[in-house]
């Protein structure tokens, strides 16, 4: 159960209305449990939902995007953010296959230099914070600078998006499966 409730568009008042014609608009319905949770502090959430767009808006390959952070959340098992995110990779182009491989993508012969450099790099800043320069210059040679800044907001976003999740408890929304069940 999480931490502060999930507010839904009934329990706004009627200022508060265009954040959840916004929420509606630009995420999936119903409005996931995250964002209902944020719901608790508007202004924020709206400068969150600004911040997480510009994100997808930039030149990084939402295929590397997508590979990024579910490697956040396997590295953190935040079955959140694994399930939310499995679809969100699916549409970027990422198979069945290497969903499955995400966990153990070293030994994964489903993913190419770049992918597993960019997973390595996303392993790394998780884990550890600071990357060494072997791991940065493997996805740097294969990625442009602006790229690499990108892919370097996307890690510390959904790491800090694993971390909200974590400290608030958001539950997964009824229905939707723990990736991490199973293990």
């Amino acid at each position: 159960m999480a931490r502060v409730p999930y507010l839904r568009r009934e329990d706004a008042d009627e200022s508060r209305k265009p954040l959840y014609d916004r929420l509606e608009a630009e995420r999936k319905v119903p409005t996931a449990n995250i964002f209902l949770a944020l719901a608790n502090a508007p202004d924020q959430l709206d400068a969150f939902l600004t911040y997480a767009n510009a994100l997808r808006a930039g030149g990084l390959s939402p295929k590397l995007r997508e590979l990024a952070i579910l490697t956040v959340g396997h590295v953190t098992r935040s079955a959140y953010e694994v399930a939310h995110h499995q679809s969100h990779g699916l549409k970027a182009g990422l198979s069945e296959e290497q969903l499955a491989a995400v966990a153990d993508f070293e030994s994964a012969d489903v993913f190419d230099e770049t992918e597993k450099a960019v997973m390595r790099l996303a392993r790394e800043s998780t884990l550890q914070v600071d990357v060494s320069e072997e791991t940065w210059r493997a996805a740097a040679d294969r990625l442009t600078e602006i790229q690499m800044v990108e892919l370097a907001l996307s890690i510390a976003w959904y790491n800090s998006g694993v971390r909200i999740m974590g400290m608030l408890d958001i539950d997964l929304e009824s229905g939707c499966p723990n990736p991490f069940a199973h293990s």
